[in-house]
C-alpha cells in the first residue's frame, strides 16, 4: 500500500462524508493510518464537523440522503475556501466530474477505488493545501508584495523560497528565476489560494484573449504577452482583504474604492518579477474606458494599451456569462447585446465588434474548462 506521509505532529485532519457504512468505513481504515479521520453520514452531520473543528481535507460522495454532494461543495467551498474536497462516488460521469472541479474538488475518484490512487490523490492534494496555505499567510502578512519595488523584490524572494521548497516539482532554483512559464505554477496557485472562481475566471479571460490573438496581426511575443497578462489581470485582487469572486461587481461603476485599487496593486506586485512590460500594462490599464471615465489614470482610446483594451472586453464578457454560484448567468445572445451597449464608452469599437464576431464564430467554449495560458 503506498502511504502518504506527514512530519509527526502535523497529520491532516480528513473529514468522510457517505452515507454508506462500508465505504465509509473502509475510508476510515485507509486514512487513519496516516490522518486524523472524522466521519459523517450526510450533509448536515458534516456541517456540523466543520463548525466544530478545524478540518483540512475531505471526501466527498456525490450522493446524500439529504443533500446532493455537489450542493455540500459549493457551499463548502464558499464557506471554508480553504478545506480542500475529493470526491468519491459511485455515481459519476465525465460532466459531474467537470463540474466537482470547476466548484473547487481537488481531485474525483471512482467506487470501488485503488488503494494506491486514493492515498496518492490524498497526498497531493495536503501538498496542494501546504503551498495555498503558505500562499495565503504570505498574502496576509506581506503588504511589501505590493510596495515600493525594492521592498517588493525583497518579499517575493521570501515568498519563492518558500513556495519551492514546498513544490514537489521543483528540484531546483527554476522556480526562482524570472521565466515566464517558471513563475506560472506561482502565480496559478496565487489565484487559487484568494478564490478559486478568481483562477478560472482568469484562465477563461486568457482563452477568449487567446481567440483574439489568434485572428489579429499580433506578434508571437505580443501573444504570449496577452495570454500571460489577461491570466494575471486580476492579480491585485489576491491583495484586497475577504475577497470574494462571487460578489465582484462586473463593471466599474459600482466598485468599492478599495478594490478599484487592484490594477495598481497588481501592477507594483508583478512588477519585480521580470515579466514583458506589455503584461504589466494589462494588470494597470485593463479597467481604463474608451471614453476616458475608467480607471486608475483615466486614459482615453488609443491612449490605452491595444493588449489591455482587449482584455477589459474579455474580463467584462466573462463575467456576464460564467456560471459562478450566487450569480445570473446571462445567454450568450443577451450578454452580446448587453456588451455592445458599451461601445464607445467602455470599449473600443472596433475591438468590441471583432470580439462579438469571434464568439459567435468559435465553436469552443471555456466555461467548463479550468486553462491556463499556453506556454
Amino acid at each position: 500500500m503506498a502511504t502518504a506521509s506527514c512530519p509527526a505532529g502535523t497529520q491532516p485532519t480528513v473529514l468522510v462524508i457517505d452515507d454508506e457504512t462500508g465505504p465509509r468505513d473502509a475510508l476510515k481504515l485507509i486514512l487513519r493510518t496516516f490522518c486524523n479521520v472524522r466521519s459523517a453520514e450526510n450533509a448536515k452531520a458534516a456541517l456540523e464537523v466543520l463548525g466544530q473543528e478545524p478540518i483540512d481535507m475531505i471526501t466527498l460522495d456525490q450522493k446524500l440522503p439529504d443533500r446532493h454532494g455537489l450542493d455540500l461543495l459549493r457551499d463548502i467551498k464558499h464557506h471554508r475556501p480553504d478545506v480542500e474536497v475529493i470526491i468519491v462516488t459511485g455515481y459519476g460521469s465525465l460532466k459531474s466530474a467537470m463540474e466537482g472541479m470547476r466548484h473547487g474538488a481537488a481531485g474525483y475518484l471512482l467506487k470501488p477505488f485503488n488503494v494506491n490512487e486514493l492515498t496518492t490523490l490524498i497526498q497531493q492534494t495536503m501538498d496542494k493545501k501546504r503551498r495555498l496555505d503558505f500562499l495565503r499567510h504570505c498574502l496576509r502578512t506581506l503588504p511589501d508584495l505590493w510596495g515600493a519595488a525594492e521592498e517588493s523584490a525583497r518579499a517575493w524572494d521570501e515568498v519563492k523560497a518558500g513556495y519551492a521548497s514546498l513544490s514537489i516539482n521543483t528540484q531546483s532554483d527554476t522556480a526562482l528565476q524570472p521565466n515566464d512559464m517558471n513563475l506560472l505554477p506561482i502565480l496559478s496557485d496565487t489565484l487559487e489560494a484568494t478564490d478559486r472562481q478568481l483562477l478560472n475566471h482568469s484562465s477563461r479571460v486568457s482563452f477568449y484573449a487567446t481567440l483574439m490573438a489568434s485572428r489579429l496581426n499580433l506578434t508571437s511575443s505580443e501573444q504570449k504577452a496577452l495570454a500571460l497578462g489577461a491570466f494575471v489581470h486580476d492579480i491585485g485582487k489576491t491583495t484586497l482583504p475577504s475577497y470574494r469572486f462571487s460578489e465582484d461587481q462586473i463593471l466599474p461603476s459600482g466598485e468599492a474604492s478599495l478594490c478599484r485599487e487592484h490594477s495598481d496593486r497588481g501592477a507594483r506586485m508583478i512588477a519585480p518579477l521580470g515579466l514583458p512590460i506589455e503584461v504589466r500594462q494589462i494588470v494597470a490599464s485593463h479597467h481604463e474606458r474608451w471614453d476616458g471615465q475608467g480607471y486608475p489614470r483615466g486614459l482615453r482610446g488609443v491612449d490605452i494599451p491595444l493588449l489591455a483594451r482587449i482584455v477589459g472586453i474579455a474580463q467584462t464578457f466573462d463575467h456576464l456569462t460564467a456560471d459562478v454560484p450566487g450569480r445570473v448567468t446571462l445567454p450568450l445572445d443577451v450578454a452580446i447585446q448587453q456588451i455592445s451597449l458599451q461601445s464607445h464608452t467602455h470599449f473600443d469599437p472596433l475591438l468590441l465588434e471583432f470580439f462579438i464576431q469571434i464568439v459567435k464564430d468559435s465553436p469552443v467554449s471555456p466555461f467548463a474548462m479550468d486553462i491556463a495560458p499556453a506556454a
